[in-house]
């Protein structure tokens, strides 16, 4: 009898620290429906565009995309023109000169989007000690990425009551790293707070869904060509396969 009562102690004690641990951790995010999940999955260009205008006016204020030069804009549908414009809205660093002084000068397609800080110090003391990370791989370094980022940007409310929330944190449930509060406001509020040049009605929902197919672009560029490889691999190894299973047939036939 008292076996039986000391592992029923422990198996409650296992449960309450189970649930403990399970309080502190995220939600899983949400589900959703991507163009370019799956093996004959594509990008939805004009998403990505609208995307990239969302990261340009709200989230280039803190993040990054470092990985991205103006001209690789031209694969999601900018023109030459387009991209040229939207280059010269940047300056770059450069140099050094003739005196040996780096200088500023207008960006120019082969550059690389500037991100809004000059180093890390500089990004940690404009955000109360966090550092807003490069986004350009965003959706390949967190599970589940892509609904990780849409259920992030989506998932702001109120904290449930009794929740500590620390100074200059917001709570939202789908964060994995710290405790379901981070130091990122919404980036995303208002209705129509980034104006569609297409002339998509830019809800919260639909800015997020946007943003997510560009960051998920812009951490798989290639992800077409390869599923498009794949597929002509799979093809020809399967036609491989019949031709060598006939002519073995054949063969062991003879020597039967």
């Amino acid at each position: 009898m008292k076996k039986i009562l000391a592992l029923l102690f422990v198996c409650l004690i296992a449960l309450i620290v189970h649930q403990a641990h399970s309080s502190d951790e995220a939600n899983p995010p949400k589900k959703m429906q991507w163009s370019f999940s799956g093996v004959t999955g594509k990008f939805d260009r004009q998403s990505i565009q609208r995307g990239f205008k969302v990261y340009k006016e709200v989230c280039s204020a803190c993040h990054s995309v470092k990985r991205i030069a103006f001209r690789n804009l031209s694969e999601i549908g900018f023109n030459e023109d387009e991209i040229k414009s939207l280059a010269s809205e940047y300056t770059v660093k450069d140099g050094p000169n003739d005196e040996g002084e780096m200088f500023d000068r207008p960006a120019t397609p082969s550059d690389y989007i500037p991100g809004p800080y000059a180093n890390e110090k500089a990004a940690r003391a404009s955000n109360n000690g966090a550092y807003p990370p490069d986004l350009s791989l965003i959706t390949k370094a967190r599970p589940d990425g892509e609904n990780y980022v849409y259920s992030l940007l989506t998932g702001y409310t109120t904290p449930p009551s009794g929740f500590n929330l620390g100074e200059n944190m917001y709570y939202n449930p789908y964060f994995i790293a710290g405790g379901d509060q981070l130091a990122m406001p919404p980036p995303l509020t208002t209705e129509g707070q980034v104006e569609y040049d297409d002339g998509t009605k830019s809800t919260i929902d639909a800015m997020a869904k946007d943003v997510t197919n560009f960051l998920q672009w812009t951490a798989e560029p290639e992800m077409e060509e390869s599923k498009s490889l794949g597929i002509k691999v799979l093809i020809f190894l399967s036609i491989f396969t019949v031709l060598f299973y006939i002519a073995m047939k054949r063969i062991w036939k003879k020597v039967k």
